[in-house]
């Protein structure tokens, strides 16, 4: 039960970030009318560093891929979290509305890395 909670999850959380980094490219999704200014703001400074917004989009797209596959979820887990760090401080910070969700996305990261965390261990074991 506990692996088909982890890949609905898994697909759901992947398809949307495949879905953020592709906007980033073809923009097919306005913003929303009722953005706090300091949005705006964060989202136009973002914007006038013409390589940070694609470079971010590739690694979505690409955690995205990566998450929904559960042999390479551990992967995408990794490349998504600091985006979702990102993701989770602007909130905090600029736009308090979208914390929930944001929060929402950041414990189904969590929850993946730690259930991967074996394969993480080789990363950190001691070779010596």
């Amino acid at each position: 039960m506990k692996n088909k909670i982890i890949f609905v999850l898994s697909l759901l959380f992947g398809l949307m970030f495949l879905n953020a980094g592709l906007n980033k490219f073809f923009n097919y999704m306005p913003a929303p009318d009722d953005l706090p200014e300091s949005m705006l703001k964060v989202v136009e400074a973002f914007n006038t560093i013409g390589w940070l917004m694609p470079l971010v989009g590739i690694f979505e797209i690409i955690g995205g891929i990566l998450f929904i596959i559960p042999k390479t979820r551990a992967l995408g887990a990794i490349i998504i979290f600091p985006i979702m760090v990102g993701i989770l401080l602007i909130n905090t910070v600029n736009m308090p509305s979208g914390l929930p969700l944001a929060a929402v996305l950041f414990v189904i990261n969590l929850w993946v890395i730690y259930e991967y965390r074996e394969q993480y261990s080789l990363l950190i074991k001691d070779k010596i």
